[in-house]
């Protein structure tokens, strides 16, 4: 008498490895995907951003507003500038790898205390946020703001994260960039900049609506004064 043998039968992969499965495999697209995306803006300039298009379409209604933008490259742009908004935004900018823990741990101290709310965003974090994310606040973002200043800070170094930062930058009602800003305000190149009016720009930078270097407040003339003092001691890539 032949005994029959049954086969057994695999079990059907459980509900939590699907879901890690899941997770796994789109981690993996995401991460090859932003590495393609921040290595091809290595070479490419960004051609907006999602400020730009926030701002465009609040605007939208409004047909005089004219998105005003011209990219130059970072050796034509005025070194005074460059000094000045690395004085103003991020003094330890050649020193740290993307993050700066003392400015970071001095916004939390300023927080906690219960000044008014201050970041510790390095210039390769606002470039991180302006070139690949949105602009609202929240965990989620600034999670990816990490992982993309991380890539940034590897895959194009210093000088390349300057000159995007300073061709993105919003520098007024519907100006981005240095260059469209000094024609807009100054009505010249900026390789032409003095020393006070590069300073000037940088110090309207944490609210370029608001504020104008031509018609500067009390407090921007102070901070201009500030910034004139720091760029003696700023250091920028050559």
């Amino acid at each position: 008498m032949s005994i029959k043998r049954t086969s057994k039968k695999k079990k059907p992969a459980s509900k939590k490895k699907k879901v890690l499965y899941f997770f796994i495999r789109w981690a993996a697209y995401f991460i090859a995907f932003s590495i393609a995306w921040v290595l091809i803006y290595r070479f490419i300039n960004p051609p907006v951003t999602w400020l730009m298009i926030q701002r465009n379409f609040e605007n939208s209604q409004v047909p005089e507003k004219v998105i005003k933008r011209k990219w130059i490259n970072y050796e034509d742009i005025s070194t005074n500038l460059k000094l000045a908004v690395v004085a103003s935004e991020d003094a330890r900018f050649m020193q740290h790898g993307g993050f700066d823990k003392e400015a970071i741990n001095q916004a939390f101290q300023r927080n906690r205390s219960g000044d008014p709310i201050r970041g510790g965003s390095t210039i390769s974090q606002q470039t991180a946020k302006n070139v690949f994310l949105w602009p609202h606040r929240s965990w989620l973002r600034k999670g990816f703001e990490a992982w993309f200043t991380i890539l940034i800070e590897a895959l194009w170094g210093k000088e390349r994260i300057l000159e995007v930062y300073l061709n993105v930058i919003e520098m007024g009602p519907g100006v981005y960039g240095v260059e469209a800003a000094t024609q807009f305000y100054y009505n010249k190149p900026s390789v032409s900049l003095t020393k006070r009016q590069a300073a000037l720009l940088a110090a309207i930078l944490p609210n370029p609506r608001v504020w104008s270097p031509n018609r500067p407040t009390n407090f921007i003339n102070r901070k201009t004064n500030t910034i004139l003092r720091y760029m003696a001691y700023s250091k920028i890539p050559e």
